[in-house]
């Protein structure tokens, strides 16, 4: 889709500080559309500045500030991008973080925490936006999932509950919508580079006392291994940039060989096999 197509179209993008939604905010510029890139903390935005005049589309690229947990924060952000733009095409729910952890010791607090942003959060911010795309009678909802989505890998319990509720979610709302004009998609990338494992899973501290503690250094290796091995995220924002141009879009868009794979692998595989190859998989990062 060229901008020509785009000409006055707005896109709404969550966590836009780094990583998938950074790259996504510039990659929709690009295509023509006016970028409203929300971030909890505005002073993160030099990165995304940076990438935006770089590709020349600072110009498109319109800051705000969004905490997706704060409720107040999400209608009052989508109310002034519904004054001042009159319309919203796109929503891409990217925001999130990782909680990393064996489920035994992860506070309730962190638990809490995890589902707050990456699940409760992306519903608040689409209930916000819903209005408006079905009085439009169309819109485009893509929800950022994950591998983790798709199956549970010890370790990543937190970010594996609340990526299958927003598959789960995504699943009600897309027929919900349907109706009203109004298309759902999942996008669920693999491991990419991005920060994200860094903040979650690299910020995990080992008990030496922890009954867990050889099968976490297991997850922290295979999770550093997979970190440093893994393809540009770019991927990710461009296929987001193509789904934008499809009139009639699936629902699920894995991305990444590891998204793939599995993916295939759970439709064809016993669950046993499967979860021997995922244990072998972590034994391999020793």
């Amino acid at each position: 889709m060229n901008s020509s197509h785009t000409s006055g179209r707005t896109a709404l993008v969550t966590g836009t500080s780094s990583g998938f939604g950074l790259l996504t905010a510039v990659t929709l510029a690009g295509k023509g559309y006016q970028v409203i890139a929300t971030m909890r903390d505005l002073s993160r935005k030099n990165e995304l500045l940076s990438q935006a005049e770089q590709a020349g589309v600072h110009k498109q690229i319109h800051l705000m500030t969004m905490d997706v947990t704060d409720s107040v924060s999400v209608q009052s952000a989508v109310a002034s991008i519904t004054e001042a733009y009159g319309r919203i095409d796109v929503l891409v729910n990217n925001a999130g973080f990782a909680v990393g952890g064996f489920i035994e010791e992860v506070s309730m607090e962190e638990w809490r925490r995890q589902m707050e942003t990456n699940f409760f959060g992306l519903v608040a911010v689409t209930k916000a936006v819903l209005p408006v795309m079905r009085e439009q009678r169309e819109g485009l909802i893509i929800n950022v999932s994950s591998v983790s989505g798709l199956s549970g890998f010890p370790g990543y319990g937190p970010y594996a509950a609340s990526k299958w509720a927003v598959e789960g979610f995504s699943e009600s709302l897309r027929q919900e919508m349907s109706p009203f004009g109004v298309r759902v998609v999942l996008v669920e990338p693999g491991s990419f580079r991005t920060p994200i494992w860094e903040k979650g899973i690299g910020g995990i501290q080992v008990n030496e006392a922890s009954p867990y503690k050889e099968k976490l250094e297991e997850v922290l290796r295979y999770s550093r291994r997979t970190a440093e091995t893994a393809p540009d995220p770019r991927q990710v924002a461009d296929l987001i940039g193509r789904i934008t141009a499809i009139s009639a879009p699936k629902l699920r868009y894995p991305v990444g060989k590891g998204s793939r794979m599995l993916m295939i692998g759970k439709a064809l595989l016993p669950w046993k096999m499967l979860e021997r190859i995922i244990a072998r998989g972590l034994k391999g990062a020793n």
